[in-house]
C-alpha cells in the first residue's frame, strides 16, 4: 500500500543501481519531502563517495512499471545552507583512475576511494586517512565562497578573511545533513572573486528516475555518461548500455518551484531521487559548476501509463518559458484568428509549450536526441520539430558539454493522444 508522504534524509554513496533498494512506495499522487545535500564541490573532494554527487535514496512509486513515467510537480525547494562555495575546477594528477569524478585513488598509498579527514582550511586540508596524502582529486583554479542573506535573495561573495571564518565552521554554515558524509567544500576558503553580488533562484540539478544500468548518479546523462563508455575504472558501461540512462543529472535551471519534470521509467517503481540543489545558476553553467547547497524540497508524483519515454520532458514555469513559446495572450489569440480568417483559414492550431531534455556528448549530439525524442512521442517528423522550435520556441543550453531544452509549441491533439494534455492545462492554466 503506497503511503501518502514518503520523507528522505539518507542518501546513496553515489551508485544508483536498478536492483537497488528504494523506500516508500510512496501512493500515485503521494508526496516525497527530501533533506538534500550539496551537490558537486562536496562529494567531488570526499573521494570515498563515487559518483560525483551525493543524491538521495530512490523512492518507489506505486503503480509505476516499466514503459511508464512519473510526473514530478516540484511544489517547494527551501535552501538551508548559510553559504556556499564554488568555482571552475582542475584535475589533480595521479590522484584518479580516469575518471576524478568516479574513481578516485591516493597518489601515496594508492588505495582506491580512501576514506579521508579535514585537517585544517585550504585546499590541502583533505587528507588521506590511511597515509594522511593530501586526497583530493580537485583543487579549484578560480573559486569562491559566497554567504547568503536572512531571506535567501541575494548572495555577497567574500574575501579571505571571512572565507577562512566560515571555513572553521563549514559542517554548519553548509548545513549538511546528519546522514551526508561529504567534505565541505567551505573547508577550502575560495576567495579569488571579492563582493560580487548574485541574485538567488534555487533549482535542482539531480531530479529523475533510477535507470536500468547501474552508474554513477553524476554520470546520468549523456554527456557526462559518455565518460563511462570503455572507462579503466569498475563503472565502464558499453555505448549500448549508455541508452538505459534516465538524464536525471540535468542541471537545468528551469528545473525549480512550480515546474512540472516528466520522468522516464526504466525499473519496476521508477525510484524517484534528488539531490545537487543549487542556489543560482546562468544557463549552460559555464564554469563547470555552481553554488551547491543542502535543502528541502516538496515534490508531488504521479504515474503516466504507457508514455513510453527515454528521457525527461519539462513543463516550465510560464516565466522561464522562451518568448516564442508562451501561451497565447487573448487579444494576440483575437488577431491570430482575424489574420486567419483574411486568409481563408477556418481555425487555428490549438497548441501548448512542451520542452524535451537532449543529452550527448556535445551540444550538437544533444539537440539531435532531443529533436528525436521529441519527434518520436509526437509523431513528428525531426524536421517538423525544427522548424516548430525555431519560429514558436528555442534550442537553450541547460549545460556544457551536452544538455539541451528543445522547447516549442506542440497540437494540443497530440498531447492529449499520449496522455499529456492534464498535465499541460493545468500548468498553463489552459481552458
Amino acid at each position: 500500500m503506497g503511503r501518502e508522504t514518503v520523507f528522505v534524509d539518507v542518501f546513496t554513496d553515489g551508485i544508483l543501481c536498478p536492483d537497488g533498494p528504494m523506500l516508500g512506495p510512496v501512493r500515485d499522487g503521494g508526496h516525497i519531502v527530501a533533506n538534500t545535500a550539496p551537490g558537486c564541490w562536496g562529494p567531488m573532494i570526499t573521494p570515498a563517495i563515487r559518483g560525483g554527487h551525493e543524491v538521495t535514496q530512490p523512492v518507489a512509486v506505486e503503480g509505476a512499471e516499466v514503459g511508464d513515467a512519473i510526473a514530478i510537480r516540484i511544489k517547494d525547494i527551501t535552501v538551508t545552507s548559510l553559504a556556499s562555495s564554488s568555482g571552475n575546477d582542475r584535475w589533480v594528477e595521479g590522484r584518479y583512475l580516469g575518471d576524478p569524478y568516479v574513481a578516485a585513488r591516493c597518489a601515496q598509498c594508492g588505495t582506491m576511494y580512501p576514506p579521508t579527514r579535514i585537517e585544517g582550511t585550504g585546499q590541502a586540508a583533505v587528507r588521506c586517512a590511511i597515509c594522511g596524502a593530501d586526497a583530493t582529486p580537485f583543487t579549484f583554479t578560480s573559486g569562491y565562497t559566497v554567504a547568503f542573506d536572512e531571506r535567501y535573495g541575494v548572495g555577497v561573495t567574500l574575501d579571505r578573511r571571512a572565507a577562512e571564518a566560515i571555513a572553521r565552521d563549514a559542517h554548519r554554515f553548509a548545513a549538511l545533513p546528519a546522514s551526508s558524509v561529504q567534505n565541505p567544500i567551505l573547508v577550502f576558503a575560495a576567495h579569488d572573486l571579492v563582493g560580487l553580488v548574485t541574485r538567488l533562484r534555487p533549482f535542482l540539478g539531480q531530479l529523475g528516475t533510477t535507470p536500468a544500468v547501474t552508474m554513477p548518479d553524476s554520470h546520468n546523462a549523456g554527456d557526462f555518461g559518455s565518460f563511462l563508455v570503455g572507462a579503466p575504472h569498475e563503472y565502464a558501461i558499453t555505448a549500448e548500455q549508455l541508452t538505459h540512462r534516465t538524464d536525471g543529472h540535468m542541471d537545468i535551471d528551469a528545473v525549480r518551484a512550480g515546474a512540472v519534470v516528466i520522468c522516464p521509467v526504466k525499473v519496476r517503481g521508477g525510484g524517484v531521487y534528488v539531490g545537487d540543489m543549487h542556489a543560482c545558476q546562468g544557463d549552460g553553467e559555464v564554469a563547470g559548476h555552481t553554488t551547491d547547497v543542502s535543502g528541502t524540497v516538496t515534490l508531488q508524483v504521479w504515474v503516466i501509463k504507457n508514455l513510453g519515454i527515454d528521457g525527461p520532458i519539462i513543463l516550465p514555469v510560464p516565466e522561464d518559458l522562451p518568448y516564442l513559446a508562451r501561451p497565447l495572450e487573448a487579444a494576440e489569440r483575437a488577431r491570430a484568428v482575424a489574420l486567419a480568417r483574411r486568409w481563408g483559414l477556418e481555425r487555428i492550431e490549438e497548441s501548448a509549450p512542451i520542452s524535451f531534455v537532449g543529452t550527448g556528448p556535445d551540444l550538437n549530439a544533444a539537440t539531435q536526441n532531443g529533436l528525436e525524442r521529441a519527434a518520436s512521442l509526437l509523431g513528428m517528423s525531426v524536421p517538423e520539430v525544427k522548424n516548430r522550435a525555431t519560429i514558436t520556441g528555442a534550442i537553450e543550453i541547460g549545460r556544457l558539454p551536452g544538455v539541451v531544452q528543445v522547447t516549442f509549441l506542440a497540437p494540443l491533439e497530440r498531447l492529449e493522444r499520449v496522455g499529456l494534455l492534464p498535465f499541460v492545462r493545468e500548468q498553463y492554466d489552459l481552458l
